[in-house]
């Protein structure tokens, strides 16, 4: 039996292949993203960093095709739904989704630690900062995630595609009123409330979605309408075009979101619903499904290292005089496409030695937990403090005290919520 077919073999027939589908395709084109819109280089002033969109904001509308975030999150909210069950306490089960997700982010905040401690003591204070900026920027999607997934529970407790629209609805109104409050103030702190209201909108919908609450046809057309609305406040001016940042951006959609991306949310999610029939059945071909199952087995790695592989990639090409960064260079493009080849063959190497850590489980963090009443809560609260301090490491960057203070809380919350989670074990 070949790999592709025992794969498939093993899988179990209920496994809904669309949401594995949807979380490595949104992963792939965010990697490839990146990688397409960060400009880099080195001269006799030091590294040089700008930005693909910055350069060129007349390429900005792609962003409403390759802002693919709310995939992950509509991916997750069907996962957790499919895991809850109703005779499960809250926290134990949040906790034990957190141990997975966490463990990879354990090893790679070991090793960036050790790096900056070393660039701080070979290359100074400077450049120990930028890295510690860069290296844990990602981090929020994470920190976001584990906050949003404690809400997955109460969302499959909505039984009618009419009340799924109801919270929706709530949710894009809410988002609204948070950014009039933003638009009032002129600061980015007064949207903060939408890291949680945006991306709950794909959750619900993927709770939804994995408890068969929408009609296909109904997400189709109410899609639409989102999309509609998404263009009309773009063109009217009301917001940014761009949906990514991009360092130029006067009030930025992703942080914090804004309503603009939470149409994007609703009508991706939706469009994945109505889609999800076809995908499942293309899905269920022996070698894409094994693509796609071997994909997922390692997804933290993809997502959490893709940015150093991309760094690897460009600076190998400048050694060779291959710098992809003037734009307006005649090869340009042929650099572009260039690096993203030697960034996959990089991410590959680098997927193969490290998605193992994936699966390795930790000493006392990965034993068995069983918590109840106060002991689970207790957890599950401290999972939800655990992400928010990696949105708010990710925000203010590593390497200085309010880093490493931050990181310390995130390991604080995480220990204590493991010991809580234990504590209640039978």
């Amino acid at each position: 039996m070949t790999h592709p077919d025992k794969v498939a073999a093993d899988t179990p027939p209920g496994r809904d292949r669309a949401v594995d589908v949807a979380r490595l395709a949104a992963l792939l084109v965010v990697m490839f993203g990146h990688c397409a819109l960060l400009l880099a280089t080195i001269d006799a002033g030091g590294v040089r960093i700008a930005n693909l969109l910055g350069e060129l904001p007349a390429i900005t509308p792609i962003t409403w095709v390759v802002q693919v975030m709310p995939l992950f999150f509509v991916a997750g909210g069907a996962a957790g739904a499919y895991g809850w069950r109703a005779d499960t306490s809250w926290g134990t089960w949040l906790f034990t989704r957190a141990q997975r997700l966490c463990r990879p982010v354990f090893w790679y905040l070991a090793a960036w630690s050790m790096a900056i401690l070393i660039t701080r003591a070979v290359l100074g204070p400077a450049s120990a900062l930028a890295l510690g900026r860069e290296c844990v920027a990602l981090l929020w999607f994470l920190g976001v995630y584990l906050v949003v997934l404690a809400f997955v529970p109460v969302l499959t407790r909505l039984g009618t595609g009419s009340a799924v629209a109801v919270v929706v609805a709530a949710l894009l109104a809410t988002t609204a009123a948070v950014d009039a409050i933003r638009f009032a103030a002129g600061t980015p702190m007064s949207g903060v409330a939408n890291f949680l209201i945006v991306w709950l909108i794909p959750v619900v919908i993927g709770v939804a979605y994995a408890r068969r609450l929408i009609n296909p046809r109904v997400a189709l057309a109410v899609a639409a309408v989102a999309l509609s609305a998404q263009t009309v406040l773009a063109v009217a001016g009301v917001y940014e075009v761009s949906l990514v940042v991009t360092g130029t951006e006067r009030m930025s959609n992703v942080s914090p979101p804004t309503l603009l991306l939470a149409l994007q949310c609703t009508w991706m999610s939706l469009l994945f619903a109505a889609a999800a029939g076809a995908i499942r059945r293309w899905a269920a071909r022996p070698r894409v499904w094994y693509i796609v199952a071997v994909g997922n087995a390692g997804a933290m790695t993809l997502y959490l290292w893709h940015i150093a592989a991309i760094a690897v990639a460009a600076f190998c090409l400048h050694a060779v005089g291959l710098d992809a960064y003037d734009v307006h260079a005649q090869d340009f493009w042929a650099l572009l496409a260039l690096r993203a080849v030697v960034f996959a063959v990089v991410m590959a190497a680098m997927f193969r030695l490290l998605s193992p850590l994936e699966h390795r489980r930790l000493p006392w963090w990965d034993a068995p937990t069983s918590a109840v009443g106060a002991r689970s809560t207790a957890a599950g609260v401290l999972v939800c403090l655990a992400g928010i301090a990696l949105v708010l490491l990710a925000k203010n960057g590593l390497a200085d005290a309010a880093g490493w203070t931050t990181l310390g809380c995130f390991v604080a919350a995480a220990a204590t919520a493991r010991i809580a989670a234990k504590a209640g074990s039978h």
